[in-house]
């Protein structure tokens, strides 16, 4: 399946899904776990499917001898997991509306968390009996949910449901508003996290893990670094994560067995439980926390290992914001400085980690600027990333992503980078970095770590892409020409009919009428023809423009193909220089700033251009045919 395919699918299923939401009254909330927990079951049901015979033919093998198996032993050691018939997708798809759909629908996950116990309470089920009501006697609802999801083709691999059950996720997280914005992390910003840690394999941690999106990120970063022979002999990613959301913790459980991994995902809240005993123990630590949480009880904190190496903030006492607590507590006055040393304190001696923080972090005061001074003067903050504006779907508060590594402690310089100006336009309100965004900001890091092999390697596959483009292109263009040209022959036959029926009078001969209708038709299938070769060539042309942009950018910031410090963009910073600072880790202070006439950053000004001499072509194109059909009527008038 293309990418092109796969987005189509993704609209088609969203749309009908969220139209059939926006008939049945319930709330995105409501709805959302009924429609991943069948998403799931189409995986599920796609995959055991595919093993059946398999599986059938094993039990057949083996039925009536000493060595006879079940076929749920047979199934979990060759699909991975027993799948009753009942419980099947295609089962549900065809019972009939006047049966219990939604009853069944529970039974079936019933069925499945009884033969697969890692998933026991992590499946929907009562959320089900939600999509009938006492007014309904068919249980309409449930069945044309199935009938969506049945949309997914069977062809379909695990990639292509881990890709639709995210993309679910994301339209969720819009949906639902500032709640949803708790399990769920733009896939652009994780990929980003995950290019600069570069998580080869081991132990990763992610104590906020929400829907799981960071592990997701992480193991395919993995894989694609096994694709291209690059740390083959790593062990695999060994998954654990908390989140304080029971409903989230199925999701992410759901998250998971669509994507293959193996993982230990616990209901617990981070601040007050260390299921993992996590102190010095994680290769990698990944998360996108809740930001600026101020009624984290301090005497359940304050004696925990894993707080106090840096120091614990603790200037404060105020009373809880829970309403059922009436007596005052003493609280952390802001909990984003216990993340950040839960995520310094969890790593071991070659650990890495990256985490997502509200900018005010950057430059707390008080208790706060104590343990960043703390952090910083011990080496462990290795580079700090603003982000851009809006890259949230649920939240606008401005972001920085932290960077730890433990492995270049001596090393007391921080690399700061600016990206707020980097950044690809989704629509009015979100915006998300491109892959080679992504890669470029990850090769400013490589080339402070001296690796410019990195650039090299980025250089010639964006000539190689530039290249392949361009050829292709050439051959879009001739292909256009040729549409163009049999579109002016066809212009020219019905003028000419046209000539021939007005000077047969008032009522051209039928022959006359019929060559006519028929030259009209021809050339509206010309024209589209045209039109779709015109479109497939600026489809192209704007890819080749695009990868000469990214070509570009990294030789004009870069040119010696080595790092340096480049004027609002990224900057490596002394221990004095940072204190010079106050200690601030906010990156805006250290870069500088650029200051741009048109107030358009570099791609928006390109993408500009682009759309501009698109729309210039076009009216010169309009205007060619205008002056012909001036002139041709000039010339009827004439003779």
């Amino acid at each position: 399946m293309t990418k092109q395919e796969l987005k189509e699918l993704e609209d088609r299923l969203w749309q009908a899904a969220d139209n059939l939401r926006a008939n049945s009254g319930l709330k995105a909330s409501q709805y959302s776990a009924p429609l991943l927990g069948l998403v799931f079951l189409r995986f599920a049901s796609i995959k055991y499917k595919k093993h059946q015979d398999e599986i059938e033919a094993e039990f057949k093998k083996y039925k009536g001898t000493r060595n006879e198996k079940s076929i749920e032993s047979i199934s979990q050691s060759i699909c991975g997991y027993y799948l009753p018939e009942k419980s099947r997708f295609d089962y549900l798809l065809n019972l009939n509306t006047k049966k219990d759909i939604p009853q069944a629908i529970k039974t079936a996950m019933e069925e499945i968390e009884k033969y697969k116990p890692e998933l026991a309470g992590s499946l929907p089920k009562d959320e089900y009996l939600e999509l009938k009501s006492e007014k309904e006697v068919d249980f309409g609802l449930a069945k044309e949910l199935l009938q969506i999801i049945n949309d997914i083709p069977e062809e379909a691999n695990g990639d292509i449901f881990g890709k639709v059950y995210e993309y679910f996720l994301a339209k969720f997280a819009l949906a639902e508003g500032q709640g949803g914005g708790q399990f769920f992390t733009p896939a652009s910003v994780v990929q980003l996290m995950v290019e600069m840690i570069e998580p080869y394999g081991g132990h990763i941690l992610d104590p906020a893990c929400g829907s799981g999106g960071m592990f997701v990120q992480s193991s395919d970063f993995v894989e694609k670094m096994r694709l291209h022979h690059q740390n083959e002999d790593a062990e695999p990613l060994q998954i654990f994560g908390c989140e304080k959301d029971r409903e989230t913790v199925k999701i992410a459980r759901m998250n998971m067995f669509l994507h293959g991994l193996n993982n230990n995902i616990v209901n617990a809240n981070s601040y007050y439980d260390d299921v993992f005993e996590s102190f010095e123990k994680f290769d990698f630590v990944m998360a996108n926390p809740p930001f600026n949480v101020d009624d984290v009880n301090l005497s359940c904190v304050k004696d925990q290992k894993r707080f106090n190496k840096y120091g614990i903030p603790q200037n404060k006492t105020k009373k809880s914001s829970r309403k059922s607590d009436r007596k005052n507590k003493e609280t952390v006055p802001n909990a984003n400085y216990l993340w950040i040393n839960l995520f310094a304190t969890s790593l071991n001696e070659k650990g890495r980690a990256a985490l997502v923080m509200a900018n005010s972090a950057s430059d707390a005061r008080n208790s706060e600027a104590d343990i960043r001074q703390r952090l910083i003067e011990d080496g462990i903050i290795n580079c700090m990333l603003s982000l851009p504006k809006n890259m949230f779907y649920t939240v606008t508060l401005p972001a920085t992503l932290w960077f730890f590594d433990r492995a270049r402690c001596d090393d007391k310089r921080i690399l700061f980078i600016d990206a707020r100006n980097i950044f690809h336009q989704v629509d009015r309100a979100h915006r998300e970095f491109t892959p080679e965004q992504i890669k470029n900001i990850s090769c400013i890091r490589h080339l402070y770590y001296g690796n410019t092999q990195y650039m090299t390697d980025l250089l010639g596959e964006y000539s190689l892409k530039i290249e392949t483009f361009t050829a292709e292109a050439l051959v879009l263009e001739t292909a256009r020409n040729q549409k163009q040209k049999a579109r002016d022959v066809l212009v020219t036959k019905l003028e000419k009919l046209t000539d021939k029926a007005s000077n047969e009078g008032l009522i051209p001969s039928k022959q006359t009428e019929k060559e006519l209708k028929q030259a009209d038709k021809d050339l509206k299938d010309a024209e589209k023809e045209y039109a779709e070769a015109d479109g497939l060539w600026n489809e192209k042309v704007s890819e080749v423009r695009y990868f000469e942009s990214n070509h570009q950018w990294l030789n004009d910031r870069f040119p010696e193909k080595k790092y340096e410090d480049v004027t609002g963009l990224c900057k490596v910073a002394t221990l004095d220089e940072i204190a010079e600072q106050d200690y601030s880790l906010n990156p805006g202070r250290y870069v500088g700033v650029v200051i741009e006439e048109d107030g358009l950053t570099e791609q928006e000004f390109h993408t500009e251009m682009e759309q501009r001499h698109t729309a210039l072509n076009k009216l010169n194109q309009r205007a060619r045919e205008l002056e012909d059909l001036i002139e041709q009527n000039l010339k009827n008038i004439w003779e």
